[in-house]
C-alpha cells in the first residue's frame, strides 16, 4: 500500500472508531465491568429529616447580562425539594452591564446573595472568587438560564455519603423554548448515551456545565483563561483520585440555542477548550490511567482529532483518483459531503429534507471543531464567554457559553 492509502484508510478506520465502534465499545465495557455504585434512598441520606441529615449545599451561578432570566432562575432555585437552612444560593455578577445584580439583592429572600464584580473578567475568575465564599461542603454548579427539577439536589447530593465519591453529574434536557416540550435531537441522545455508559465504567469524561456538584475541598482554582470550565473542574475529580459519576434522575432544563449560528459558535468554542484543557488534564491519557485514559483518548481526543482525519481522508483520495476503485471511492466521498450540505440546509428549516439532517450535522459539528483547532493553534482565545443566542434574543453582543461536550 502506498502512503496515500494508508492515509485514507487509517483516517476513515479511525472516524469509524471514534463515532460507532467506540460508543459500542464502551457500552459492552459498562456492561461487563460496572463499577458498583451503592444504592441510596434519596430520603434515608444521614437519616430522616433533622438539621444535620443533609449536607449544607452553595449553588453557584455565574451570570453574565442575564437580567431577562436571573429572577425565574432564582424562584426555581428556592423552590427546590432541599431543606432551606442547608442551601444558600450565589450569584457570581460578572461586570456591571445591566440589572442582574440590582435584581439580585432586591430578591427577598436570606438565602440567595449577589457577589458582583463591576468589571468583566471572564467566568473562571467568578468561579475562583465566589467558591472560597461559598459556606456549603458541597457546591452545585449551574447556569443563569437553566432550571432545575424539584428533585435535583437531592439526587446529586445522596451520592456524597460515599467518601469516594468527588463530583456527581445530573442530566441535562433540552426544550424548545416556545413550548417549552423535551426536543433532545439524536446528537445530544447519542451524548447522554455515552455519558451513562462512561459513568457505569468509572470513566465519565466531563460533566453538564447546568447541573453538576463537587466537593469543595476538592475544588482548585481554574486559570483565568479556561474556555471550558465545567470540563476541566470535573476531570480535576478523577485528578484528585475521587469518583466522578453520573446521576440521570437529577435533571435540569434548557432552551436549545435559537439559531444555527449561535450553536456553531458554541461547538467552536468548545473545539478551542478541549485542546487548551490538554495542557492541564495530559497526565490523566496515561495508560497508568487505564478506563479513564481509555475513555479521554477514545471519547475526546481523538474525536477532537477527527476534522484532521476528515480532510486527509478527502485529500489522499483524490490523489488516489486515477485509479478507478479510488475514484468511487471518491465519488462516495462526494455524495457524502453533498448529502451534508442539503442537511444543513434543512437545519436551516426546509424540512422535506429531515433524511439528510444526520450529515449536516455531523459535517457542521466536525466544521466547527476545525475552527476551534484552528484558533486554538494560532492562540485566539480568551476567557471571557459569550451568551448563546436565546429565543427572542438577536444581538450577537448578548451570547452567553452553555457549554455541552
Amino acid at each position: 500500500m502506498s502512503v496515500a492509502e494508508y492515509v485514507l484508510w487509517g483516517s476513515l478506520a479511525l472516524t469509524a472508531y471514534v463515532y460507532v465502534a467506540y460508543p459500542v465499545l464502551v457500552w459492552l465495557l459498562s456492561r461487563v465491568f460496572a463499577r458498583a455504585v451503592p444504592k441510596i434512598e434519596t430520603n434515608h441520606v444521614r437519616g430522616t429529616n433533622s438539621r444535620e441529615k443533609w449536607p449544607m449545599i452553595s449553588l453557584v451561578i455565574a451570570a453574565y447580562r442575564e437580567e431577562k432570566v436571573i429572577l425565574e432562575r432564582l424562584k426555581n432555585a428556592v423552590l427546590l425539594d432541599y431543606p432551606a437552612d442547608r442551601l444558600e444560593v450565589i450569584i457570581g455578577c460578572d461586570g456591571a452591564e445591566d440589572l442582574t445584580g440590582e435584581l439580585v439583592r432586591s430578591f427577598g429572600d436570606s438565602r440567595v446573595r449577589a457577589i458582583e464584580f463591576s468589571q468583566r473578567r471572564g467566568k473562571a475568575s467568578v468561579l475562583n472568587d465566589c467558591i472560597p465564599q461559598a459556606k456549603g461542603e458541597i457546591i452545585v454548579f449551574s447556569d443563569a438560564n437553566t432550571m432545575m427539577d424539584r428533585q435535583a439536589l437531592r439526587e446529586l447530593v445522596r451520592h456524597f455519603t460515599d467518601p469516594k465519591v468527588g463530583g456527581v453529574c445530573g442530566e441535562l434536557i433540552l426544550t424548545d423554548p416556545v413550548t417549552g416540550e423535551n426536543v433532545d435531537g439524536l446528537y445530544w441522545k447519542y451524548e447522554n448515551f455515552l455519558k451513562r455508559a462512561e459513568g457505569r465504567l468509572g470513566a465519565l469524561l466531563g460533566v453538564n456545565g447546568a447541573i453538576y456538584a463537587i466537593r469543595k475541598e476538592l475544588y482548585q482554582p481554574i486559570p483565568t483563561e479556561t474556555m471550558v470550565d465545567d470540563f476541566l473542574i470535573g476531570m480535576r475529580i478523577h485528578q484528585s483520585g475521587y469518583r466522578l459519576v453520573y446521576e440521570k434522575r437529577a435533571i435540569a432544563r434548557e432552551e436549545t440555542p435559537a439559531t444555527v449560528g449561535s450553536e456553531f459558535r458554541r461547538r467552536a468554542r468548545i473545539g478551542t477548550g478541549g485542546f487548551q484543557c490538554l495542557a492541564w488534564l495530559w497526565p490523566l491519557l496515561s495508560p497508568l490511567r487505564g478506563r479513564v485514559a481509555f475513555a479521554f483518548w477514545s471519547h475526546k481526543v481523538l474525536r477532537w482529532l477527527c476534522p484532521t482525519f476528515m480532510v486527509a481522508a478527502i485529500i489522499s483520495n483524490a490523489m488516489l483518483a486515477r485509479d478507478p476503485f479510488y475514484l468511487r471511492v471518491l465519488l462516495v466521498h462526494e455524495v457524502f459531503y453533498l448529502v451534508s450540505i442539503v442537511g444543513l440546509l434543512y437545519l436551516q428549516g426546509h424540512r422535506w429534507l429531515r433524511i439528510f439532517r444526520v450529515p449536516g450535522m455531523f459535517v457542521s459539528m466536525n466544521l466547527a471543531l476545525l475552527v476551534g483547532f484552528g484558533r486554538w493553534l494560532t492562540g485566539h482565545q480568551g476567557g471571557t464567554w459569550k451568551r448563546t443566542e436565546r429565543a427572542g434574543e438577536t444581538s450577537p453582543s448578548r451570547e452567553h457559553e452553555r457549554v455541552t461536550h
